[in-house]
């Protein structure tokens, strides 16, 4: 009797904190088969196992308007079962619509990797707080700085292997995402920057794939051949460079002999190009970004508002360029997507009461 009156009470205890546990469902924009948002999917369900989070992915496998529907659906139903905060992205400009069905429905949201940034965008959605009283504010890898160093890296390469077109220049081919997501706009920006800063380098021409490898690759067939100068090719993902080198390979080209080719992201494939060397240069690392916004939601729904201190829209510093050794690295330990080794409990200023402010950067978890 004494030892089921005591389980009985230690019951009691744990009932409250099974209710406290908050709840965070993500609207993933891309394939639950695609590596890059796979492997945001799972740093996030990493994160939120560290940090006692009920957490749940739904995907609209690269159909853009269906992350309208994930949002109805999770608006549809029982309040008591709908989750605290909504983590979103702006993936082709649909976030200001997402923030409004789920705002009039009284759902808390939160913008990651992709945030507002086009000002007709910003008119519709005001700031965090303000138009949409539950957006709570975004957090954002620095894009721009994923299309700077691997365009300056890429660049630097052609000058080694003293790849100048007959003019002095060395010319370079573009392959971009797309013309609305902010992730897209600022890799290509960071791009153009490297490229003015050059002085030596000419921009024949940049075009916009969508992301696919397959639209990579029809438009590299035409570009190669538009453009026979070009032996740089700098792509805003890695699913685009690798549609450009299979048609360079097709010319009977060799990536990292003859033609020089950049990427993002950290996918198996992207890793083996970059070691072999058939990629010059790759950037990564900001996948990790979903993570990171369950850390700043942890902490707001335990009465540590992210807004006093840091701000409601965070930009910051998450790309890591890969040599071949740090390739090795992140494989050795991440490789198979398990981020169970990361103690994201550490990066909590709940949970630290003595950090200051928050630092995001993946290189800290590759040392």
């Amino acid at each position: 009797m004494k030892r089921f009156v005591g389980l009985f009470a230690l019951l009691l205890l744990l009932l409250p904190n099974l209710g406290w546990a908050m709840s965070v469902a993500f609207i993933n924009p891309g394939k639950s088969d695609e590596a890059y948002w796979l492997t945001v999917s799972r740093a996030m369900e990493a994160a939120a196992k560290d940090l006692d989070i009920r957490f749940e992915v739904l995907y609209a496998e690269r159909q853009h308007p269906m992350v309208f529907e994930l949002a109805r659906q999770i608006i549809a139903r029982p309040v008591a079962e709908r989750p605290d905060y909504v983590v979103i992205t702006n993936d082709y400009g649909t976030g200001p619509e997402l923030l409004r069905l789920l705002d009039e429905a009284g759902i808390r949201t939160f913008l990651t990797l992709s945030g507002i940034s086009d000002a007709a965008e910003r008119a519709v959605t005001g700031q965090p707080r303000e138009h949409f009283r539950g957006w709570l504010g975004s957090l954002e890898p620095r894009a721009d700085e994923a299309g700077y160093l691997t365009a300056r890296a890429l660049i630097e390469q052609g000058r080694r292997a003293k790849a100048q077109a007959t003019d002095g220049s060395l010319h370079l081919l573009a392959i971009s995402g797309d013309r609305s997501t902010p992730t897209s706009i600022r890799r290509g920006e960071g791009m153009r920057r490297a490229v003015s800063e050059a002085g030596d380098v000419v921009l024949d021409q940049e075009v916009f794939s969508g992301w696919n490898r397959d639209k990579a690759a029809e438009q590299s067939e035409w570009l190669f051949q538009r453009y026979p100068r070009a032996r740089l090719v700098w792509a805003g993902n890695d699913l685009m460079a690798f549609g450009a080198m299979q048609v360079w390979e097709k010319r009977g080209g060799k990536p990292g002999k003859d033609a020089w080719f950049s990427a993002v992201n950290t996918s198996s494939d992207a890793m083996v190009a970059i070691k072999s060397g058939r990629l010059t240069a790759l950037a990564g690392g900001h996948f990790i970004c979903g993570a990171w916004a369950l850390v700043l939601l942890y902490d707001y729904d335990h009465g540590r508002d992210f807004a006093v201190g840091e701000g409601i829209e965070l930009s910051q510093s998450m790309f890591t360029l890969f040599t071949p050794k740090e390739a090795d690295r992140f494989v050795a330990r991440f490789g198979d997507l398990r981020f169970n080794q990361v103690n994201f409990r550490r990066f909590s200023k709940v949970l630290n009461p003595k950090l200051k402010r928050y630092d995001f950067n993946f290189r800290q978890l590759l040392n």
